[in-house]
């Protein structure tokens, strides 16, 4: 789960600001809570309010940012590509800083990286508690030190701790040290790197960040063809959230017939014969279709998702592609694997403006859904929107509520908590109204000229 996000110089954010998933003091909807990890709790849910260009969107960026630069970063020979905060001379010079405080493994970290376009400046991963905290490895790229303390306490001998130097000091200046840790060959060489791939595993198999454009790529639907259950569950809530459609369906596709360039095709066959796994998936989606290719017997099979509706009159099942169902209809199909996942526990969601071609209330219902069935469930769904309809006290806590807003000094970020609001009051009111800031603060009316001519 993610406890805390911090970040400074990155995008729009100047100053050093932190978004938090720890509880605050309001004790209702205690249901909301994730169990706790070594005395720490976190909330299953947020929201996110805030003006266009306000910087919400930046924010899910700069955590899609540390995940990236955690699990792939950039080649050895090229720049770290990124924008700090722009409107600002000394800014543009200084460092920037991500950090994520997250629980992993049955732990709580502090993992996070100061860098610039050019080095990793600082980097760190300390394990923490509510009253201490462990070092387990610190990187000074400007002194060229490194401190393994924590690493070197579990990895005794001097063959161990030589391999894990080598492999600091073999640390191209622009990448993590994480990501070498955990991607190399190290675990096989040493006797305890738990600490280093819970963190990793936790960016890699728990984080996901989904902006407006992308597809949920992993989830049910890559077993729907194989899984009557998981297509039963799927079935069920595209009837819930009165889709229209019927049902769903796999339809194998030759090879010979797929509107994919014959290159794209010969590379998927090439990583999932690479594979251990016999029986794992790769799923390719277009505007139009929607694909899933798996190795069977040494050769490439191809299915193709499609949506199932019943003729009026004989009930003859007529099956549409991806592009003949709505915009709405499509960002359902994409979020009902979310939801499942959601439910099965141990996954972050991250989502950039989830509101986009669905009805405010079926993104009440999403919220709704999952709360309710998340009772015993370790899950987080954060999400930037402008679906004022959500600010409801009966569907959210006070803290689970956040906004964002533009100043003359970058973004910042601020929850509904630190306003004091009674249980009664209308939320939704008091935000369009401008309350809690997060809005558009437009111009005068009378001193805008249109010349058309």
């Amino acid at each position: 789960m993610l406890i805390r996000f911090t970040l400074k110089n990155f995008l729009s954010f100047k100053d050093k600001v932190s978004f938090s998933m720890i509880p605050g003091a309001y004790r209702n909807r205690k249901e909301h809570k994730n169990s706790k990890v070594k005395g720490v709790s976190t909330l299953k849910t947020s929201v996110i309010y805030g003006a266009n260009a306000s910087g919400k969107s930046n924010l899910v960026k700069a955590i899609a940012f540390g995940r990236f630069m955690v699990l792939r970063g950039f080649p050895s020979d090229s720049y770290i590509d990124y924008s700090p905060y722009r409107l600002d001379v000394d800014s543009l010079k200084s460092d920037s800083m991500l950090r994520f405080e997250i629980q992993a493994g049955g732990r709580n970290y502090d993992y996070g990286f100061i860098f610039n376009k050019k080095d990793i400046v600082e980097e760190w991963l300390y394990e923490i508690t509510t009253k201490t905290q462990t070092l387990i490895f610190s990187r000074d790229n400007v002194n060229r030190e490194y401190m393994f303390s924590g690493l070197f306490e579990k990895n005794k001998s001097d063959e161990e701790r030589g391999f894990i130097e080598v492999i600091a000091k073999s640390t191209p200046d622009n990448r993590l040290w994480l990501h070498e840790l955990a991607s190399k060959k190290v675990k096989e060489n040493v006797t305890d790197l738990n600490d280093v791939l819970a963190v990793f595993g936790w960016f890699r198999n728990s984080l996901m960040v989904i902006f407006p454009d992308d597809k949920y790529h992993l989830g049910i639907q890559t077993e729907i063809g194989e899984n009557k259950d998981i297509q039963s569950t799927f079935e069920t809530l595209l009837n819930y959230f009165d889709t229209g459609v019927d049902g769903v369906a796999i339809q194998d596709v030759r090879l010979e017939n797929l509107p994919i360039p014959a290159p794209v095709v010969e590379d998927i066959k090439k990583e999932l014969s690479d594979s251990r796994s016999e029986n794992r998936r790769s799923i390719v989606t277009t505007p139009q279709f929607t694909f899933f290719f798996a190795m069977k017997d040494g050769e490439l099979v191809v299915q193709k998702f499609m949506t199932k509706h019943q003729v009026t009159g004989d009930g003859t099942p007529v099956y549409f592609d991806t592009k003949d169902e709505s915009d709405g209809t499509n960002r359902i199909i994409d979020f009902i694997p979310l939801i499942v996942d959601l439910l099965k526990g141990d996954n972050v969601f991250v989502i950039d403006e989830m509101d986009r071609s669905m009805h405010p209330n079926l993104i009440y219902d999403i919220f709704d859904l999952y709360l309710s069935n998340a009772e015993k469930v370790n899950s987080q769904l954060i999400v930037t929107t402008h679906e004022s309809n959500l600010l409801s006290r009966k569907l959210l806590r006070k803290d689970e509520i956040w906004f964002v807003a533009k100043t003359t000094e970058g973004s910042s970020i601020y929850s509904l908590e630190d306003y004091k609001v009674k249980f009664d009051e209308n939320i939704m009111r008091d935000y369009l109204l401008g309350r809690f800031k997060g809005v558009p603060n437009l111009g005068d009316r009378e001193m805008v000229e249109l010349k058309l001519s």
